[in-house]
């Protein structure tokens, strides 16, 4: 039998870190631990965890990288997704935590949708992808992982991507680490 090592898996699947705050890389963990300060939103602790080590010296750059975002616009980010469904899956999402499209403020929603045509330009540029999936999973209901705070999903795809790897052994097989993703992705969003 051949095996596929995913060891990055493990702390998704178990949630092996009960100390971890979630959404802050262990190389950001200098943000305060205090319970009063974790956002309890994976999004949101990822922007603190983010600005508190820009603000504390930590080159902005690297401290992006550290969280994998991609992009920071006036009221929304982009990042990868952590655990993604194929390579280039980014996130799209405004900083206001909020449960539904609805209630995303009006300047943010229009930023989400320039960021959605941005990321689209970005995706066909750099992996050539034959086809694109955009979408909102408003809830847990529909299927929506983090359902307290809206996310927009980009995500390329190939003419027969999908293979028995997803389907029956519950792993998908990523080409390349997400380190090399963010690099390929950040520098689009540059100019």
């Amino acid at each position: 039998m051949d095996r596929l090592w995913t060891p990055w898996r493990y702390s998704y699947i178990t949630r092996s870190d009960p100390q971890a705050r979630s959404g802050v890389p262990e190389s950001l963990n200098a943000w305060p631990p205090s319970e009063a300060e974790d956002k309890h939103c994976v999004f949101c602790n990822m922007i603190a965890a983010v600005d508190y080590a820009i603000a504390h010296g930590m080159p902005r750059e690297q401290a992006e990288q550290a969280a994998h975002i991609v992009y920071r616009g006036q009221h929304c980010f982009i990042c990868l997704n952590a655990f993604p469904y194929s390579t280039g899956h980014l996130l799209l999402l405004p900083y206001q935590h909020v449960d539904s499209l609805a209630a995303v403020a009006g300047e943010a929603a229009q930023e989400l949708m320039v960021l959605a045509q941005r990321a689209e330009v970005a995706l066909r540029e750099v992996y050539r992808p034959g086809g694109i999936n955009m979408g909102l999973n408003l809830g847990e209901a529909a299927g929506a992982g983090i359902a307290d705070h809206i996310h927009l999903h980009a995500l390329p795809r190939w003419s027969g991507d999908t293979n028995f790897m997803t389907v029956t052994a519950e792993t998908r097989v990523l080409p390349e680490s997400l380190d090399v993703t963010w690099a390929k992705l950040r520098l689009p969003f540059k100019s």
